[in-house]
């Protein structure tokens, strides 16, 4: 089954979204327009904005309220990817030139700050004191974990749990918020939305982790960028941590600069495949996807519960 049917009576709601991402990154400056469209229309998943309504399914929905959170945590995603692909120094995102490919890296930086301030702005509808306070600690930690990324740079010497909670300040806990936020702004009880906060955790996780894998074993046109990217820009994740618990391998994987060539990178990604890192990997995903589905067992049943899960379970076993 594809993504977009596993919630497809959000259909209309998802367009109103589609409608005001548009809508809301317009303007003035002509250059700012240009490249925050690009953005936008570069796609992807809008996985953030499907979590925040959903959650909202679990109490008093109004769509009105709804897309004000929804487009500013897919605002939030965005102005992320614009900033990470200057830091990364890249210059292809889902296939796409980025922003500081198609432009320069000035552009981009203030790209990102502009869409970044719009999600601020859209959030400021929402008047619980409760939803900005998880919103700032959320980009607090997002931003601790971004540094922390800057400086694991090529420490080949990191272990298992410094990678787990470099993710889950990179990606996991702005998709808890999603779902956290989504629930506050249709006020659901507590107990719920920390429930659902808790949800998108384990989600995230298994998101990232994935998300990891697919480097080493898809392929450029899958991935939207060359594969290995990650371990050629000095990111090491849960496949090359495995991996080099064989010394061989670790050796040579200590050797990865951000200079070799596509067939240097190469060798050094097939060994990390034959190592038996990577259904490591899977395992670790699948740990924090079982806890994500045990947490939606102690919800209220209702229809968003039966999408959540079945979202669960494909991004736990998505191939791209």
């Amino acid at each position: 089954m594809k993504l977009k049917m596993m919630y497809s009576f959000l259909n209309s709601d998802i367009n109103i979204i589609e409608k005001e991402l548009g809508e809301t990154i317009q303007a003035r400056s002509l250059l700012l327009k240009q490249a925050s469209m690009h953005t936008l229309q570069a796609g992807g998943k809008r996985i953030r904005p499907v979590f925040v309504l959903l959650a909202g399914k679990y109490g008093d929905y109004d769509i009105n309220v709804m897309k004000n959170v929804a487009v500013a945590l897919e605002l939030i995603h965005m102005a992320s990817l614009v900033h990470d692909d200057v830091i990364d120094d890249a210059d292809l995102r889902r296939g796409q030139p980025t922003v500081k490919a198609k432009w320069d890296s000035q552009t981009a930086m203030y790209t990102g700050d502009f869409v970044f301030a719009l999600a601020l702005k859209l959030m400021t509808n929402i008047k619980n004191p409760e939803a900005h306070k998880i919103l700032a600690n959320t980009m607090v930690q997002v931003t601790v974990g971004e540094i922390q990324q800057i400086k694991d740079k090529y420490r080949f010497n990191q272990n298992l749990r410094d990678y787990l909670r470099r993710i889950k300040r990179k990606t996991a806990l702005l998709i808890a918020a999603s779902c956290q936020l989504g629930a506050i702004a249709a006020n659901v009880e507590e107990s719920v939305h920390k429930k659902l906060y808790l949800f998108g955790y384990f989600v995230g996780m298994s998101y990232q982790i994935i998300d990891d894998i697919l480097d080493f074993t898809g392929t450029e046109k899958e991935l939207g960028k060359p594969a290995g990217g990650d371990l050629l820009q000095g990111n090491i994740t849960a496949p090359a941590l495995f991996a080099m618990e064989n010394k061989e391998i670790k050796k040579a994987i200590e050797t990865v600069h951000e200079n070799m060539t596509a067939a240097e990178i190469g060798k050094i990604i097939t060994l990390i495949k034959q190592s038996g890192a990577i259904a490591k990997s899977v395992a670790l995903s699948d740990q924090y996807l079982d806890k994500a589905l045990r947490i939606l067992d102690e919800l209220p049943d209702n229809k968003a519960k039966k999408a959540l899960r079945d979202i669960a379970k494909f991004i736990g076993r998505r191939k791209f």
